[in-house]
């Protein structure tokens, strides 16, 4: 069964190589029909991409550099920003001139079609399948679900502690999990990824009473500092005017108390790092499969805050 993966996962592999490598090997990549990937070189003033092929050079011409093109509804800047990264494509012709240069005739619109009508139009709500972090904006994290599809995650879909922009979560070309969440009139996807992190209890079994630990801050507040332990559990600590606290800092804190019932943890800040607060990797509770309801509330807590998917 063919797999559909985000532009990049192909490229060094030993069948991507082979079919990159000569004449020979695209001219099979075309009778197979396979999706293959090379690099973007340029991409000249008519938006036409051109691919640097170890035999030679490949040509995706503008239209057929990704859904949408054609119509509008992609801007040309999605074929600009392509520029020195791997792209997948399919093998249209293969052209050898007088001297012996290879010159070959690609489409990436054709490789993201086949990947729409093959994979991504037949995932349901609560599909847990893996993504890799192309942009981010203040809104949201745009992440190629395959073959250069994009989709968005709202930054309130991200995680369960509030980040102020999605760099705070993610670094581009981060190869993550999302669960599909909706599909809207216009055939996008929009996902999600906070209930892959975690619940609430599976979190703070983390953490013990007396621990002190490391923390980043999240906020800062009239009441108290939110320190996040991990993407999905912060804690609140009391305002120390000797230790002052700026979002984004790392934090050194002392776990007072671990309250299930309230879902709170109470922190006393021992010390602030100057240090750039690089992000950690991401711990996946959950990284296949389908979920149809997601509930992040501790057990013992009357406040319920919980996801469903429906399926369509």
């Amino acid at each position: 069964m063919k797999k559909y993966e985000p532009e990049g996962k192909l490229f060094e592999s030993k069948d991507n190589l082979f079919y990159i490598s000569s004449a020979d090997g695209l001219r099979e990549a075309m009778r197979k029909d396979e999706i293959i990937e090379a690099r973007v070189k340029i991409c000249d003033s008519e938006r036409n991409m051109i691919v640097d092929l170890p035999c030679g050079k490949g040509i995706i011409a503008k239209n057929d550099g990704a859904i949408g093109i054609e119509d509008g509804t992609t801007k040309p800047i999605a074929l600009i920003t392509k520029v020195n990264k791997p792209v997948a494509f399919k093998v249209k012709q293969v052209d050898i001139d007088e001297d012996g240069k290879v010159t070959a005739t690609l489409s990436r619109k054709e490789a993201q079609i086949e990947c729409m009508l093959e994979y991504v139009n037949k995932l349901s709500p609560g599909d847990v399948i893996p993504a890799r972090v192309t942009h981010m904006d203040t809104f949201g994290a745009f992440v190629d679900i395959g073959c250069g599809i994009p989709s968005l995650i709202p930054i309130a879909a991200i995680s369960v502690s509030r980040i102020s922009h999605p760099s705070d979560r993610f670094t581009v070309n981060q190869d993550i999990f999302v669960i599909v969440q909706e599909f809207k009139e216009d055939g996008k996807i929009n996902l999600s990824h906070k209930e892959l992190l975690g619940t609430w209890d599976e979190n703070a079994d983390q953490f013990c009473n007396d621990e002190t630990v490391c923390g980043v801050v999240r906020s800062i507040e009239n009441y108290g500092v939110f320190i996040e332990l991990t993407p999905n559990l912060a804690g609140l600590a009391d305002h120390n005017p000797l230790i002052p606290a700026e979002v984004g800092q790392r934090a050194t804190v002392h776990i007072k108390a671990i309250i299930p019932e309230k879902m709170k943890i109470k922190l006393n800040i021992v010390s602030m790092s100057d240090n750039d607060c690089k992000n950690e990797p991401l711990h996946y509770f959950i990284s296949s499969g389908n979920i149809e309801h997601w509930r992040y509330s501790s057990d013992e807590c009357d406040k319920i805050i919980e996801s469903y998917f429906p399926s369509i």
